[in-house]
């Protein structure tokens, strides 16, 4: 194998919030995928395939994915509040890639930001909207954290993994309260 060619190499790994698809490549994560049942993973690695040009590789014990599935582990386990993870940004380009750049750096644990609020320290303000279209393709949920991301009334806002995903990740964060059931 050539040292320069594309290597995709994934894994799924339990979690409070259900089963997460997780794949990388030697530049590091590039997907984190919610929900992550046969028909969902199907879908993903197709994705994967067709955008990153090489068969993606089933590999639980995968070197490219230890530390993500490690780093995973200990934030649903409370023990871990900011990833170090390198991360593979080819999936999304342009402005959504600025927006969670700024998002994963400027935006810490147990902490929210509004979409506008967001835009603006983005360059952008205004952007909004840009801003929630940018959390929707965000290819690296919770590592790069779009469920921080809230209206500005208060409300949750949208969220791929869905809401319940959402309150869930807000509440393990200490941002809300922890569901009765």
């Amino acid at each position: 194998m050539e040292s320069d060619e594309q290597v995709v190499e994934w894994c799924v790994v339990p979690s409070d919030i259900g089963p997460l698809l997780l794949a990388a490549t030697r530049t590091g994560l590039v997907t984190v995928g919610f929900h992550a049942r046969p028909a969902v993973r199907e879908k993903a690695l197709g994705q994967l395939r067709a955008r990153l040009g090489a068969e993606p590789l089933e590999a639980p014990d995968s070197a490219l994915l230890a530390a993500p599935v490690r780093q995973l582990s200990a934030y649903f386990a409370g023990e871990l509040r900011e990833f170090s993870l390198r991360l593979d940004w080819s999936l999304i380009s342009g402005f959504h890639r600025e927006v969670l750049r700024e998002l994963a750096s400027g935006v810490p644990y147990g902490t929210v930001v509004g979409y506008g609020d967001l835009a603006s320290r983005a360059g952008r303000p205004g952007a909004a909207q840009a801003v929630g279209a940018a959390m929707g393709s965000n290819p690296l949920p919770v590592v790069v954290p779009c469920h921080r991301v809230v209206e500005s009334d208060g409300g949750l806002g949208g969220f791929g993994g869905g809401l319940e995903t959402k309150r869930r990740l807000l509440a393990l964060e200490g941002i809300l309260p922890q569901p009765l059931f």
